[in-house]
């Protein structure tokens, strides 16, 4: 579970972002500018699932500017990390399902200071 009792919701994994570089020109290279194994070692400590890392890469943030998702990239090194990650947390969620019985992420107990049912 969350580390907070009050939230009560599962934790699927971690994801790491900006896991390493990995230059354009030199696709096979990671760099690990910010060290390395860090969410593998946590995921570990929090006997969570680790789901994959993201790398550092030129093209993630020029999609951001743009508006379009970069896990939608194809043909480049990011399709497959998207792809990857994507089908751990799949897995994971099936998992969940089958282990655990459905939590009650939001509770509405009152419409009062909703915007949805102003004027009606």
């Amino acid at each position: 579970m969350f580390l907070s009792d009050a939230i009560n919701v599962p934790v699927l994994g971690i994801i790491e972002n900006m896991a390493y570089f990995t230059p354009e020109e030199l696709p096979n290279n990671k760099y690990y500018i910010f060290g390395q194994g860090g969410a593998k070692n946590l995921a570990e400590d929090l006997q969570v699932p680790f789901l994959g890392e993201v790398p550092l890469v030129q093209s993630i943030r020029e999609a951001g500017d743009y508006g379009r998702p970069a896990a939608l990239q194809t043909a480049s090194v990011i399709e497959k990390v998207f792809e990857d990650i994507t089908r751990n947390v799949v897995q994971e969620t099936v998992s969940r399902n089958e282990s655990l019985p459905p939590t009650e992420a939001i509770k509405i107990t009152t419409m009062a200071g909703c915007s949805a049912v102003k004027g009606k």
